[in-house]
């Protein structure tokens, strides 16, 4: 069901993150993700995976470097709302 897929999504925060490196930075390779996230590449690399697996990341391959960006546009907006209405909770 699609929102037990956008639930699994952005139920973890280190994934919600990525999510919001990749609204603002739409083709990010998954070194900068993990720098960015001070995470190793192995566990960025693995949430990038679900999130691809879910249909809401899309990839392309340059040379030896993986680029992720968001398949879904309207991600941002969702993040945005999600964020306002947990610092009222």
């Amino acid at each position: 069901m699609p929102d037990e897929k956008l639930a699994r999504a952005i139920r973890s925060r280190v994934r919600r993150n990525i999510l919001h490196i990749l609204a603002i930075k739409p083709k990010h390779p998954v070194h900068l993700i993990a720098d960015e996230l001070e995470i190793t590449e192995s566990s960025a690399s693995k949430h990038l995976k679900l999130l691809y697996d879910l249909d809401i990341l899309e990839f392309h391959d340059e040379g030896k470097e993986r680029f992720y960006s968001l398949k879904i546009t309207e991600m941002k907006e969702l993040l945005e709302v999600y964020d306002r209405v947990m610092e009222k909770l």
